[in-house]
């Protein structure tokens, strides 16, 4: 059986034949040409539609078994709390056109699709349409939606560096983010790598997952990468002055304890990233640091790889001890 599908009117291939792969069964034909009136042709995917047919179905595979952990965890102490992770970060449309804010509206859908299923128990209908559009069958079965459905996570955990801004408009700047590209926005200041530091995102985004989902949130990681500069400590030793990164930090509690404290949202914790530099995931610079304690280490590999407390170690210090209370600067 060859699968086929029904173009409308003057729909036409844009891909080379020689780009283009058959479904499933399907056997080599020619794609249809411009000007000929076939109300029928031989359904054809680009490599891009196969990687992500693949990509959603092995998703869906994941996330039944998250189901299946969350199952057993609960059977094996039902005080147990089993939660899930996502990259966040709202999504902003770059202007009041209304096409970028569908624009905006249709990357944070994107970037919850999953933990909609997780946190819900069953795909969205915008998910479904999608599938349904792309031709994109996960197998499922009725187990699937069963223990999806009965097995939801316990609270969401989640990443925070940036918000994210997106546009339809051409020739506007662009930046990069946590593994994401988007729309540079001319209201928020930038770090060394690009990345746009806004702290009352966090709050919007906070707000934005509670509001859906009404679970618990914690805050896995958040935090500054930038270069640092070692300098003497005075004590015969080294340290850096990083309050750059005490600024980034402070402001990032205030926002999400405003979040709990004005806007009801229940948060379990949150952790920085990180305690120590390291080397960075997105760039593979050990250049790019985030911790709290110095590793003397190039980007070449060079260094001794002694370890020094920077400012920023005694400031959150004093924070973890006061669990957030205590956000003043360090006296002298």
């Amino acid at each position: 059986t060859v699968s086929v599908k029904r173009l409308d009117p003057g729909e036409e291939f844009e891909e080379s034949y020689d780009k283009l792969l058959l479904s499933p069964g399907a056997k080599p034909a020619q794609p249809r040409l411009p000007g000929i009136g076939l109300d029928r042709v031989f359904t054809l995917r680009t490599v891009e539609d196969t990687f992500r047919i693949k990509k959603y179905i092995s998703a869906h595979h994941e996330l039944v078994a998250s189901a299946w952990a969350t199952k057993i965890a609960h059977e094996i102490d039902p005080e147990n709390k089993v939660g899930c992770m996502m990259a966040a970060g709202n999504y902003y449309p770059y202007s009041c056109r209304p096409e970028d804010v569908w624009a905006a509206l249709g990357k944070d859908r994107e970037n919850m699709l999953f933990i909609d299923v997780q946190a819900r128990g069953y795909y969205p209908n915008y998910a479904k349409k999608l599938f349904e559009k792309k031709n994109i069958d996960l197998g499922m079965t009725a187990e699937d939606e069963e223990i999806l459905r009965e097995h939801t996570v316990d609270f969401i955990s989640f990443s925070y560096y940036s918000s994210r801004c997106i546009t339809t408009q051409e020739n506007v700047g662009e930046t990069i983010g946590n593994a994401f590209k988007g729309t540079k926005n001319p209201y928020l200041p930038s770090s060394q790598w690009g990345w746009q530091i806004d702290p009352l995102g966090l709050r919007t985004t906070m707000n934005t997952l509670y509001d859906r989902y009404q679970k618990p949130l914690f805050i896995v990681e958040n935090g500054l990468g930038a270069k640092d500069e070692l300098i003497p400590d005075g004590k015969g030793s080294w340290t850096v002055d990083d309050d750059y990164r005490i600024e980034y930090l402070k402001a990032h509690i205030e926002a999400f304890k405003a979040a709990v404290e004005e806007d009801g949202v229940e948060l379990l914790g949150y952790t920085t990233w990180g305690c120590i530099d390291l080397v960075s995931a997105s760039t593979g610079e050990m250049s790019k640091r985030y911790g709290f304690i110095y590793v003397d280490r190039k980007d070449d590999g060079s260094g001794t790889l002694a370890r020094y407390r920077k400012k920023s170690f005694y400031w959150y210090k004093q924070v973890i001890e006061s669990n957030g209370e205590n956000l003043e600067p360090l006296k002298a």
